[in-house]
């Protein structure tokens, strides 16, 4: 049963809703692509500072960050790039809840396929479209305005609270984890990620390669002179696939419940460079996911090996394929269900739809992985509804936006009295 300062909180979301709407297109609006980040970040910063709350900038260039054991190696520039931290009660004894959330996206070209530029937002039907709309800018305005709602509401927050807005969620994990290597791992966190609300119980590992062949050129007047690295390439792709077929079949529970959860995607193939030459070069990049009790050291060696054994086997023409990896090479978990903070959002669906909350193992990763492995914090994830996540048109439902909203919200009221009964429970 709601309490009247849940109701004043409830309330309060309703009327900060249309700004959740402003805040979720502002950030719309800046195309946060890999490296290009600046703008939405500077967004972001300023509905930290009018809405009253701290910030601070955690940078992904910290030599110490490198020194990690859970930091992703990658071949871009790390400078003068950085995530948003806003720690309230930093201070404060008892359980520490974190609010996570995404700024980058990725790209949405050709954008000439869209219904409008993906970097404009617009609205119909109780959708709101733009690249990054679902995934995750209208989850972060509902997090964020939610702490925003409880504090109009009158409603103390005691616990320490901290919310954390990131960049290279979709390539490294790197962001997270520069909060949690700062010291902003927290005791528990919640991602509204747009999976919508349902409670997240698991995800996959993930590990993102590149691989290289090089051929020979040649005058087309004669192919035969040459080495076309591009068929090569095309006679190796069918390893990779045998390898996907490999740990699908290796499944086991819970994930022996979904027919094909590890998931090959082969993102980028770039190849020679004139019309009329024999490629000299070709290069796939990709990702891999596995199960989560497998390592990704194990799963990148049997990559290498696919690779290598079909060149061998295949007696393909030139030097074996050079393999490497760059980006995610990130562990699956799942999640612990049975934690204080996952009942408390089973709760929190509960008072607000009448119903429990289904559950939902997903075959993809988030930043819920950087708190697991790095840091041993629990959390998951439950957020809005969106669409053609990664594809052309994005949306977000609207309404849903407003229920995470709410649920965020009523969340951080509850976790108040979960967390400091926790705490007494853990001191005594």
């Amino acid at each position: 049963m709601l309490q009247d300062s849940e109701r004043r909180v409830l309330a309060q979301c309703d009327e900060v809703f249309d700004q959740t709407l402003d805040m979720t297109r502002d950030l719309v609006r800046e195309y946060s692509v890999l490296g290009q980040e600046r703008g939405v970040l500077e967004v972001m910063e300023g509905w930290f500072e009018r809405l009253g709350l701290p910030v601070e900038r955690v940078p992904l260039d910290d030599p110490s960050l490198a020194q990690n054991p859970h930091h992703a190696p990658v071949n871009w520039p790390l400078e003068n790039r950085y995530n948003l931290v806003s720690a309230l009660n930093p201070e404060a004894d008892g359980p520490h809840l974190v609010f996570n959330g995404h700024l980058d996206v990725v790209p949405a070209e050709p954008t000439d396929t869209w219904t409008r530029p993906p970097w404009e937002p617009w609205q119909q039907d109780g959708w709101l479209y733009g690249r990054g709309a679902g995934d995750m800018k209208a989850g972060i305005a509902a997090m964020v305005m939610a702490v925003h709602a409880v504090r109009q509401a009158g409603v103390e927050t005691r616990l320490p609270l901290t919310l954390q807005t990131v960049i290279e969620e979709e390539c490294s994990g790197n962001g997270a984890l520069a909060c949690i290597h700062r010291g902003h791992g927290g005791d528990f966190v919640l991602i509204p990620e747009p999976f919508g609300a349902r409670i997240y119980s698991g995800q996959t590992g993930v590990v993102r390669f590149r691989i290289r062949v090089d051929g020979v050129p040649a005058h087309v007047l004669d192919t035969s002179a040459g080495s076309d690295a591009i068929e090569t390439m095309q006679r190796l792709i069918p390893a990779l696939k045998a390898l996907e077929a490999e740990l699908n079949a290796e499944r086991r529970p819970p994930y022996d419940a979904l027919a094909h959860p590890f998931n090959l995607n082969i993102g980028r193939f770039e190849g020679g460079n004139w019309a009329s030459s024999v490629p000299a070069h070709a290069i796939i990049e990709g990702r891999i996911g596995f199960a989560p009790e497998a390592s990704p050291a194990s799963v990148m060696q049997r990559l290498v090996d696919a690779v290598q054994d079909a060149h061998a086997r295949l007696d393909l023409p030139g030097a074996p394929p050079r393999v490497s990896f760059h980006g995610f090479r990130s562990e699956g978990h799942l999640v612990d269900l049975a934690s204080p903070g996952v009942s408390l959002l089973e709760a929190c669906h509960r008072e607000l739809t009448g119903r429990d909350a289904e559950h939902y193992l997903s075959t993809c990763t988030t930043d819920l992985r950087a708190f697991h492995v790095a840091a041993g914090v629990t959390g998951t994830c439950y957020g809005p509804v969106a669409e053609h996540i990664h594809g052309i048109d994005e949306r977000v439902d609207i309404e849903s936006i407003r229920h995470t909203l709410k649920a965020y919200a009523l969340f951080l009221c509850r976790w108040g009295i979960t967390g400091s009964a926790l705490h007494r429970q853990t001191s005594s």
